[in-house]
């Protein structure tokens, strides 16, 4: 076993991880990343880019078949879900290698393996091949991401019970889906299903859909959705299920009532648990919360110095955009360049890719009323803009929530086409701790969807120009 030495060593190729090891880099550390299975982990290989795949596939065959809308005539109109599939997967593994060139070139020496704390601050990589090497490193960061949940009587047997990675490649479109748990990832899974022809349903424990967004969004949403076929089943639960031949049955429990209904396949999305298994953590004194995540500080840094955590392994929100931010802070804290922490779950923007989409960033209305805030709120529908109209997009509402002594912005939400690319423009002007009179003097190009965030900003206050209450 040989004993090599490093600055930093990074535990986890995924967006946390990688990302930190590139940046460590270029301030100079002697840099080594482990990783066991995929460079790019979850999201590039098996969530983020290979679903946003999917959708536009999906997308693009709704916008075909509805093309008469726009004065086209077309015909004939089918799917091949091999080739669908193929193209995600092709996608992916073009970003993955595209990854590994990164980290070459920023000079990065990585080891394919599994990787095991030991104290004093040195790192057993076992290999595909089971031998092992030894490590050593003034400084450690775990990125090892978060895996599907699995639940009693609800048991992922990749046949009729998919976790994401069987639902992003299916061999055929089931016939009657159900997706168990509603939010970012099974709600994605089911309008990707609901646009190629399954009859979707969704079950949620809780009284809202996607139960992380403001509760009017969440509304609008599952209105949208019934009104294109799903049925979706909130305050409701799976009792059990019986696996029959090629099909499901499944006992439905929704106030205290139980049904039977038959599907093909189901999709369990009820959340994520975190990889800490076989790290070696506790005899490095790693401390893990309630939760199972592993606790840090503000910057990252766990009970055991010199040891920090970083993305889906350090908790929620688990969201890639989150585990690269938080791999920069770790990296340049380590190098001594900042003192920067990490950030605030109230300025990391959530994206949910079904149609509509839904993106949102800071506090919601109802969250605003439990800390006692003051607020001025504005709403703008899609309906009223042009440009939705031009695009046959005239179903949205994008809102906007201000704290109304100061004018600070303190939450976006939105819900509509090409969401998920405007809610940066609140981001930044959540970043810059903009007010209203900001974002009230700010020139909006004409015509635009991002002009209805504009006209949402105005409404908070009034003076709104292009509707009328």
């Amino acid at each position: 076993m040989s004993n090599q030495k490093y600055d930093i060593a990074v535990i986890g190729g995924g967006p946390g991880g990688y990302v930190a090891a590139i940046r460590a880099a270029q301030l100079g550390s002697k840099v080594a990343l482990i990783e066991r299975e995929h460079y790019g982990g979850i999201c590039l290989n098996w969530g983020c880019i290979p679903t946003k795949s999917l959708l536009q596939s999906a997308e693009r065959y709704t916008q075909i078949k509805n093309a008469s809308s726009f004065g086209i005539n077309v015909s004939n109109v089918s799917i091949d879900l091999k080739s669908i599939v193929a193209r995600s997967r092709a996608i992916s593994q073009k970003l993955g290698a595209g990854v590994r060139h990164l980290l070459n070139k920023n000079r990065v020496t990585t080891f394919d393996g599994h990787a095991t704390l030991l104290p004093e601050k040195r790192i057993s990589v076992t290999r595909s091949d089971k031998s092992e090497m030894m490590l050593h490193a003034d400084n450690i960061i775990i990125a090892t991401g978060a895996r599907a949940r699995s639940v009693s009587g609800l048991d992922i047997d990749r046949d009729y019970v998919w976790s994401y990675k069987e639902a992003l490649v299916p061999e055929e479109i089931p016939q009657h889906l159900l997706v168990v748990g509603s939010g970012a990832i099974g709600m994605e899974f089911a309008s990707f299903f609901l646009k190629l022809g399954a009859e979707v349903t969704v079950v949620e424990m809780l009284p809202k859909i996607l139960p992380n967004e403001d509760d009017e969004i969440s509304a609008y949403m599952e209105k949208s959705l019934v009104k294109r076929g799903m049925t979706i089943l909130t305050s409701s639960n799976v009792a059990g299920i019986k696996r029959l031949h090629n099909s499901v049955e499944v006992q439905i429990e929704r106030c205290n009532e139980k049904s039977t209904h038959i599907f093909d396949r189901i999709i369990s999305a009820v959340g994520v648990v975190p990889n800490t298994e076989e790290l070696g953590l506790e005899r490095c004194g790693v401390q893990l919360d309630e939760n199972g995540f592993i606790r840090t500080d503000s910057q990252g840094l766990t009970s055991s110095p010199g040891i920090y955590a970083i993305g889906d392994v350090a908790g929620a929100p688990c969201l890639a955009h989150k585990a690269s931010h938080e791999g920069i802070v770790a990296a340049e804290v380590i190098s001594g360049k900042t003192n920067h922490t990490k950030p605030t779950r109230d300025s990391i923007p959530g994206c949910t890719y079904c149609h509509p989409q839904v993106a949102s960033i800071g506090l919601t209305e109802q969250r605003s009323k439990e800390l006692g805030l003051e607020t001025k709120i504005g709403r703008f529908p899609y309906s009223a803009n042009g440009k939705a109209m031009a695009m046959e997009e005239s179903e949205g509402l994008i809102k906007a929530i201000f704290d109304a002594r100061s004018g600070e912005l303190l939450g976006a939400h939105m819900v509509g086409a090409e969401v998920t690319e405007m809610i940066q423009g609140f981001g930044i002007a959540k970043s810059l701790e903009t007010t209203e009179a900001e974002l009230m003097n700010t020139v909006f190009a004409h015509p635009t969807l991002s002009e209805m965030m504009h006209e949402a900003v105005l409404d908070a206050y009034e003076r709104a120009l292009h509707i009328h209450k």
